[in-house]
């Protein structure tokens, strides 16, 4: 077996969508998102996607296939994603029962009113209360030190 941990090239984001399938059936938009993947002997098995708002930088499409669960494949994803773009600050919604999991990687829950009113907006209908809703709002503050890899 063998596996590979690597940003996707735009012209393989289509791999993305059909993995999406099985997540809330997302697409992926080639302009302002980027997107981390683990691949499992050449199949996409796991993701993590970066979206540039206009106000902020969101993660999300956190993912791995059922057929690939259990073997870490989305934590690489996204400490992939965290390695390429240190440098940036960058917001989520944790579910609340992935809070410990995603403080473990640098993130800390913040207000409702402290997320980027563009990625706030996209959490509209939790009406201000997204604990309501199971989320919780967390950032990532950016690495002064690091650099971001394009």
């Amino acid at each position: 077996m063998t596996v590979e941990v690597r940003e996707l090239k735009p012209d393989e984001f289509s791999l993305a969508e059909k993995l999406w399938e099985e997540y809330r059936d997302q697409k992926a938009d080639r302009i302002r998102e980027r997107i981390f993947g683990v691949f499992e002997d050449g199949r996409l098995a796991a993701t993590a996607r970066h979206t540039l708002h206009p106000d902020g930088v969101e993660m999300d499409c956190v993912f791995a296939s059922e057929k690939y669960r259990g073997n870490g494949y989305a934590r690489m994803a996204v400490e992939a994603l965290l390695k390429a773009c240190a440098s940036e600050e960058i917001f989520i919604h944790s579910t609340l029962v992935l809070i410990p999991f995603y403080k473990k990687l640098g993130f800390v829950p913040i207000p409702e009113d402290k997320l980027p009113r563009t990625i706030r907006d996209r959490f509209l209908f939790c009406f201000g209360e997204m604990a309501g809703c199971n989320v919780c709002p967390m950032v990532r503050v950016k690495r002064p030190e690091a650099k971001t890899v394009p």
